[in-house]
């Protein structure tokens, strides 16, 4: 059933444009309302005389429900998308919502709209209306349903009491008067974020202010990919600098330049980096302890970032802060790197694309070679190189003792051709006088520590004392942690929950392989062939709690069937196994709490008024084309889990009885 909600006209006593200043604040995130995790805009238009503005915005909120109803939907929030149409000229702002997370099972759609009162023109009102329609929650639908407009109603009261509080905020800071819009030219400032939205060619202004000279194959390559993206990705479109850096980087290889930027915007994705200066605070210790921070900008009006690299204890940050923290400070310089390019272009009137920077390495010595730190520095290394490319204008390297020959020796490998053109290394004290560093910086920013007359703000580093080490136990979790991420996945499995990874199969004789740890619990593996696949919302991972086709959905043998029989897996087991597919089409994996068979919907409800215990795994799976298989089969066979050093006991014959299961059902 269709639920509907209509609220009543809203009615603020303040003019249109200072409501909408007050909504404005809203975003990206507000703390006044805690469900709102935040948000990122997917796309933004305006009109030519700037009358309309066009914002979609895709936002988080958090699941406020039962901790095992969450834990079953597999979810902590969802994901709604808005877009937001303001029309300054007729005064109007619409806004319309849907949920994208559960979007097969869960239709969620929101209307509002801010308009001038039709008495009386310094007010304005608001309307809002919603529906909601549950057509399957894993036997929740009741529930959910009831939690849903509970939730809705509160934050409907909630959203009232946030726009009034910035309207309050506004007035105390002296805003209580926003003029009209009236018709402008276009501003100057929002040249380069116009100029090139569309068409088949570039405006020669846009090219000139923006992006710096192209050829007419380049400038076509360029709109191309562009156009490519707006077609295909369903993320927020990047601007032309940063399309243009990666066409530049595969030398504008249309192919391989479209390959290296989707697989750059996937990783931003999966990683959130578009939130991460938002989101990143480095520890005090990284803030006191990284020698690095920017500086003015060279003589080519590039943002110069500094790296006392000689003065850095980077063994000491390794044991201390972890290299994951190492990386994400690395990621938020680069990121910062980017929006210093866009001042600079503002600022100065012609492109600017990348930054420069001055590595200073008085003080380097062995300690700066421990592998760990090398390893970690080669990793840091490969990540930008491969998300940000063509950023690295010039790499100035001063003061380079004996031993930087040896770490040269192990990092040039990996580094682009292209880049290492860029680096300009001085030894000793020859970066002074002609043809050192005043060829690329003013005299006046050169850091008193080079010998210049500038103040250098960017921390000295030094030893990390070994007192804020992290603890070997800190450390090991850590590493594992990272390992995980890398590598495995965790599940948790309730009592009438099972835990499903849907496998597409193209071909037959294909090869499914698996590798899992049991760290709680007993659970029943099995694996099944269905003809269609469960369908799952664009926000639902492939992996997901609720055996919905299994256990609910579908009819044994005429929707699925088993292809390998039940394993019995016990705490402490690790569990290596492989199946020959004989059939092109859909495969689950799935773990299932051993115990005795219940109604579903019962044990669900049970668990959720009285908590019980959960199994947890780790697991892993691949597929392998059939020739392949033989070489993979005897590699996985000769070694044991990774994780097995967690469980308290590694059962071989377990391992066993799963693969001669498989290669019977061949």
């Amino acid at each position: 059933m269709v639920q509907k909600y209509q609220s009543p006209v809203r009615i603020y006593k303040y003019p249109f444009e200072l409501v909408m200043a007050a909504y404005e604040k809203r975003f990206p995130t507000c703390p006044q309302i805690p469900v709102f995790l935040g948000s990122e805009v997917l796309r933004e238009s305006r009109s030519a005389d700037g009358a309309v503005h066009v914002v979609e915005r895709s936002c988080r909120l958090r699941v406020e429900a039962p901790r095992l109803l969450r834990k079953i939907a597999g979810v902590e929030h969802v994901v709604f998308v808005q877009r937001n149409v303001l029309n300054w000229k007729e005064r109007t702002l619409r806004i319309e919502a849907h949920n994208e997370t559960f979007a097969s099972r869960v239709v969620v759609h929101e209307n509002c709209s801010y308009t001038v009162h039709p008495e009386n023109e310094e007010w304005t009102c608001f309307e809002q209306s919603a529906s909601l329609d549950i057509r399957s929650f894993f036997g929740f639908e009741s529930a959910l349903e009831k939690i849903a407009m509970k939730q809705y109603t509160a934050n409907v009261k909630r959203g009232k009491e946030v726009i009034e509080h910035y309207l309050n905020e506004l007035i105390s800071q002296g805003i209580s008067h926003i003029p009209r819009w009236t018709p402008a030219r276009v501003r100057e400032e929002d040249a380069c974020s116009q100029a090139g939205l569309g068409g088949d060619k570039l405006d020669a202004d846009y090219i000139e202010k923006c992006l710096g000279h192209l050829t007419p194959m380049q400038e076509s390559c360029l709109i191309q990919l562009r156009h490519w993206l707006q077609e295909t990705h369903k993320g927020k479109i990047p601007k032309d600098q940063h399309i243009l850096r990666f066409l530049r980087a595969r030398d504008f290889h249309l192919d391989k330049a479209r390959d290296m930027l989707c697989q750059s915007l996937s990783w931003r994705k999966q990683h959130q980096v578009d939130l991460l200066l938002q989101t990143w605070h480095p520890p005090a210790l990284l803030e006191e302890f990284f020698a690095g921070g920017w500086h003015y900008q060279d003589t080519d009006g590039r943002p110069l970032y500094i790296l006392r690299l000689g003065h850095m204890d980077t063994k000491g940050l390794m044991k201390a802060v972890g290299e994951e923290a190492l990386l994400q400070h690395v990621l938020s310089v680069n990121e910062e790197g980017q929006k210093r390019c866009e001042g600079n272009t503002k600022q100065f009137g012609r492109p600017i694309s990348s930054w420069t920077c001055l590595v200073d390495l008085e003080g380097l010595n062995m300690r700066h070679l421990w592998r760990p730190g090398v390893k970690a520095l080669l990793r840091m290394i490969e990540v930008v190189e491969d998300n940000y490319p063509e950023t690295l204008g010039r790499l100035l390297i001063v003061r380079a003792p004996r031993v930087f020959p040896v770490l040269w020796t192990l990092i040039s490998p990996f580094i682009n051709e292209n880049t290492r053109q860029k680096f300009l290394i001085y030894s000793g004290s020859n970066y002074q006088g002609p043809g050192g560093l005043v060829d690329y910086l003013d005299e006046a920013v050169i850091p008193d520590f080079l010998g210049g007359e500038c103040m250098c703000n960017v921390p000295e580093g030094g030893l990390v004392p070994k007192s804020l080490y992290l603890t070997e136990e800190e450390q090991e979790q850590a590493e594992q942690l990272h390992q995980w991420r890398e590598t495995y996945q965790s599940a948790s499995v309730l009592r009438g929950a099972p835990h499903e990874v849907v496998v597409d199969i193209l071909e037959a004789e294909s090869v499914i392989t698996w590798d899992f740890d049991i760290l709680r619990g007993d659970v029943v593996f099995s694996l099944y062939y269905a003809k269609q696949a469960p369908k799952l919302g664009p926000q639902e991972p492939a992996a997901r709690a609720g055996g919905q086709l299994v256990d609910r959905g579908g009819a044994p043998g005429a929707d699925y069937s088993r292809v390998e029989a039940p394993l019995l897996c016990r705490e402490g087991e690790s569990i290596q196994g492989s199946h020959v597919t004989r059939w092109p089409g859909i495969y689950l994996l799935q773990w299932q709490m051993h115990g005795p068979p219940g109604n579903v919907v019962e044990d669900v409800l049970t668990a959720l008024h009285s908590p019980g215990p959960r199994c947890k795994l780790l697991y892993y799976y691949e597929v392998l084309a059939s020739e392949d298989f033989r070489g993979s089969m005897s590699s996985l066979e000769s070694c044991t889990s990774r994780f097995s050093q967690l469980s308290a006991a590694t059962s071989s014959s377990s391992s066993g009885q799963s693969q001669s299961s498989s290669l019977v059902s061949r």
